[in-house]
C-alpha cells in the first residue's frame, strides 16, 4: 500500500482536484492492511484503486463497453464480465481481503442492492466499502443501456444500521448535481464545497453530497443474513437512530 505521504504527492502531480485527493486519502485508509480488492462495478477507471499501490486488483463489470476498454487499458490484474449481484458465482467465501463498490449501489433497486452488500460481505476477509451519493440523487441515461441510471438512495443511518462507518464527502449536496458535478461556475462552488466539508459536511454526512461507509469484517461472522439487513433498514428509519462515523 503506497504511504499516504507518497500518495498525496502522487494526486498532487496528476493534477487530482482537492475533494477527490480527500476522497482517495479515505479511501486509503479504509483499505488499509488489505493487499486483495475485489472493484465492484469497476469501469474503465485506472486510477482511483491502482493509485492506493493495491497488490492485486480484481474488477467485475457488468457493462460489456466498459469491460472492454478496461481490458484494453489493464486496469486490474483481473477482469470479470458479469452481475455484480452474482458474485459467488465467480468468487468463494472470503476470496479478497476487501471489496469495493464505488457509485455502484445506487445504480441498483433497493432490493438488488441489499443483495449486492450480502454477496461483498461473504467474499471479503476484513473489509466492504461502499462510496454512493448521500440520499436518492436524480441521474438518468448518458446513453442507452449504460447503467448509469440512478434506482435507489442510501441514507447515512441506514448504512450505520447495516453496520458500517459513514463519512459525508465531496461537501453540502446543494452545491453539486448529476454525477457529482458543481454548479457554474465551478471555481467557486469548488471552494465552497471543500470549505463546507470541512466546517460541516464531514462530520454531518446526511448533509453531504456522498457517503464512504466502511464495514470492518474482522472478528465478525462473514456475510449478514438477509432478515439482519431487514432489522437494520427498520433501525435506520427509527427516531434517534445514530451514524457511526469513521
Amino acid at each position: 500500500m503506497t504511504n499516504r505521504l507518497g500518495l498525496l504527492f502522487t494526486l498532487l502531480r496528476k493534477r487530482h482536484d482537492p475533494a477527490q485527493i480527500l476522497i482517495r486519502l479515505a479511501l486509503r485508509k479504509a483499505l488499509a492492511g488489505c493487499e486483495t480488492v475485489l472493484d465492484v462495478g469497476c469501469g474503465a477507471r485506472c486510477y482511483t484503486l491502482r493509485d492506493l499501490g493495491v497488490g492485486h486488483l480484481t474488477g467485475v463489470e457488468a457493462y460489456r463497453p466498459a469491460f472492454l476498454e478496461a481490458e484494453r487499458l489493464k486496469t486490474h490484474d483481473r477482469l470479470v464480465l458479469g452481475d455484480a449481484r452474482e458474485l459467488d458465482r465467480w468468487f468463494p467465501a472470503d476470496a479478497f481481503d476487501a471489496c469495493v463498490a464505488i457509485d455502484v449501489i445506487e445504480h441498483l433497486r433497493k432490493e438488488d442492492g441489499l443483495k449486492l452488500m450480502r454477496q461483498m460481505e461473504r467474499v471479503s476477509r476484513r473489509r466492504v466499502v461502499f462510496f454512493t451519493p448521500s440520499g436518492f440523487l436524480p441521474q438518468g441515461h448518458r446513453v442507452p443501456g449504460d447503467l448509469q441510471a440512478h434506482l435507489s438512495g442510501w441514507e447515512p443511518r441506514e448504512m450505520a444500521a447495516y453496520g458500517y462507518r459513514v463519512g459525508g464527502f465531496l461537501g453540502p449536496k446543494r452545491f453539486r448535481g448529476q454525477h457529482h458535478l458543481l454548479r457554474k461556475p465551478a471555481l467557486p462552488w469548488g471552494v465552497l464545497s471543500l470549505l463546507g466539508h470541512f466546517l460541516w459536511t464531514r462530520h454531518h454526512p446526511e448533509s453531504a453530497a456522498a457517503i464512504l461507509c466502511v464495514k470492518h469484517l474482522e472478528g465478525t461472522p462473514q456475510g449478514v443474513p438477509h432478515h439482519t439487513h431487514e432489522a437494520a433498514a427498520r433501525q435506520a428509519h427509527a427516531p434517534g437512530a445514530e451514524v457511526a462515523r469513521p
